[in-house]
């Protein structure tokens, strides 16, 4: 709950966080905005509204895993059944994101598109690495220890990062290697995602003949990350490290929204 940022809300409908009320808001709460539920809702709200600018192959799959979503009515009745769900969320989700590199023309519409994805999967690594760092091992645990690798391999697992761990370094996990932040190679660190958004954020400027806020902050933010180096964030402090970053993220949506959106 800490990680989806949604935990006064949380706590305003529920007195407990436990494996059933944590499942029923993040999974199928009508009343969560962030929901699994609720987001496929509103992506097939949104798609339908725009729907002459996506291809057959994007609406397809999104309307066909809206369809498919009624089919778990108002949750699995077993943990099985709930994996089960959540393996089918992920592929609904790669299918859409595939359908989308694959078949749409590469225009603003699609640059805008990955904009949206960059800079959510930013703002999703970011707030999973600080929940684990701060919240989630006990006091009475030690570092290195074998929760603390348990708690780490089940992160990168959570990011699909995993394997590309053991390709990259071929040891055993280690908090200063693990954390997702400066490695361009890795598709769902801080540093992929910034070189992603400047890539995308400059082929707009060059389709509509102008840059803006959005382009800098994206470029300062990017340059940011290009220098730091882990051993100085560990020693500054990691969860201030990834704050600054979070609000900077969000800024930057804001000032793409000003810039083109309004």
């Amino acid at each position: 709950v800490a990680t989806a940022g949604c935990a006064s809300a949380f706590f305003a409908a529920y007195s407990q966080a436990n494996e059933e009320t944590v499942t029923e808001f993040l999974a199928f709460s009508t009343d969560n905005p962030s929901s699994i539920r609720n987001c496929f809702e509103t992506a097939r709200v949104n798609a339908r509204s725009v729907r002459t600018a996506l291809t057959i192959e994007m609406w397809d799959t999104i309307n066909g895993a809206w369809l498919e979503l009624k089919k778990w009515g108002n949750g699995p009745r077993s943990r099985e059944e709930f994996a089960r769900f959540l393996r089918w969320v992920q592929e609904s989700s790669l299918r859409f994101d595939g359908s989308a590199y694959r078949t749409m023309l590469r225009n603003d519409a699609y640059w805008f598109s990955r904009l949206g994805v960059f800079i959510e999967r930013a703002d999703n690594t970011a707030r999973i690495l600080d929940v684990k760092y701060h919240l989630l091992l006990p006091a009475d645990e030690r570092v290195g220890g074998p929760l603390d690798y348990f708690q780490w391999a089940a992160i990168l697992r959570s990011v699909s990062a995993l394997t590309a761990y053991h390709w990259v370094y071929r040891q055993n996990l280690k908090p200063w290697l693990v954390v997702l932040m400066l490695r361009d190679e890795m598709p769902r660190s801080l540093a992929s995602c910034y070189e992603n958004l400047v890539q995308n954020l400059d082929r707009i400027a060059n389709a509509y003949g102008r840059q803006g806020n959005a382009q800098r902050q994206a470029r300062a933010v990017r340059a940011r990350l290009q220098n730091s180096r882990i051993e100085e964030i560990f020693q500054t402090g990691l969860h201030e490290f990834i704050d600054d970053f979070v609000e900077d993220n969000n800024q930057l949506g804001t000032a793409i929204a000003q810039q083109y959106l309004m």
